[in-house]
């Protein structure tokens, strides 16, 4: 006999990669990403014209070119990752857990797909999308895409979804045991670098359409927005983890990377701060990207191989780029505790 644990199943997602680093491959992904409306949030003739005609002819060569740099021979790190955190979460839980990503293979339909082939009678469907921070183009997407992928392939399961938990004392306390062993090092400051968006993004995701990016110090000062307010949430993660791991506030500070086009992201942008901190007398620097539970792309190879040279070459001496949780036992130990029930 089913047990009712059994009949409920986890999904975690990702956001994914391309299949291989080849440009073909690249072009495919890049095509699937950069057309989702929450990425790019202009009409659809208007987003199908400026990426195919602005950003597919020149940009999947550029990103193949990176991908090979941080590629492994099981693939890509993300997707391998992601891999082994589903299968150590699934030895631990007593349901079935599966494994989509957002873009690319495999696809958040064949992770709906992995569940009901492992359960025949599966009810329930507890989705984790392994962003901390809520943002259209990331959490949200997510969500949205499973919603689709289920109503199309098996209306008749419920869906309940963890919700962003950039401030969750687990996650928190997971990223600083994560640290620990950097921040016991001889450090002069430590960069958090998250991945960065458009400033409109904000006032977009803003309920009021009062707060974001409009009222004075609009991150601290309290708001129905800051459910949905990707800088509030990123800073107060910044805020946690300094508190716990007991960082001085004149010891670290806050950036965005991965920025795209000409129009205002959040700032200070991260490649023009790596460029800047050695003038300020920080020659030994660590960087954490506490956007990412996976190292990726924007990990790897923005942060761990260009970064490392915008900062040395700026006259910098020591740096060190903190990974991201991956497989750490505390992680794990904090998805398995989400996973059960009454977690969800």
């Amino acid at each position: 006999m089913t047990s009712d644990l059994t009949k409920r199943g986890v999904l975690l997602v990702n956001l994914g990669s391309p299949d291989s680093t080849s440009v073909r491959d690249v072009r495919r992904y890049l095509h699937q990403f950069l057309m989702d409306e929450r990425v790019i949030d202009s009409p659809y003739l208007i987003r199908k014209f400026v990426v195919c005609c602005f950003i597919l002819p020149r940009r999947p060569r550029e990103s193949a070119e990176a991908y090979k740099t941080i590629w492994t021979d099981e693939g890509s790190p993300l997707v391998v990752i992601s891999q082994e955190v589903k299968e150590a979460v699934a030895k631990q839980v007593e349901g079935p857990v599966g494994l989509g990503m957002r873009y690319g293979n495999p696809s958040t339909a064949a992770g709906i797909r992995e569940l009901m082939t492992q359960v025949m009678d599966l009810e329930e469907i507890f989705l984790i999308p392994l962003y901390p921070h809520y943002a259209g183009s990331s959490y949200e997407t997510a969500v949205v895409e499973v919603e689709r992928e289920l109503k199309r392939i098996a209306p008749q399961i419920k869906l309940k979804v963890q919700p962003p938990f950039y401030d969750d004392p687990d996650y928190i306390e997971a990223m600083v045991e994560n640290s620990r062993d950097y921040l016991a090092k001889d450090y002069d400051h430590i960069l958090f670098s998250y991945h960065g968006l458009p400033e409109r993004h904000m006032k977009t995701a803003d309920p009021t359409q009062s707060h974001c990016m409009i009222v004075e110090d609009c991150c601290n000062v309290p708001s129905e927005a800051h459910k949905t307010c990707y800088r509030h949430q990123v800073f107060r993660t910044t805020e946690l983890f300094v508190e716990k791991a007991g960082i001085p506030k004149d010891k670290y500070s806050v950036s965005f990377q991965s920025r795209l086009g000409s129009e205002p992201w959040l700032k200070p942008y991260t490649d023009l701060e790596l460029a800047r901190l050695p003038g300020e007398g920080i020659k030994k620097l660590l960087v954490l990207c506490p956007a990412f539970v996976s190292d990726c792309l924007e990990t790897l190879e923005e942060i761990g191989i260009r970064g490392r040279a915008t900062f040395l070459e700026a006259g910098g001496e020591e740096y060190e780029m903190i990974p991201c949780m991956n497989t750490h036992p505390r992680w794990i130990e904090t998805l398995v505790k989400w996973c059960q029930p009454q977690g969800s």
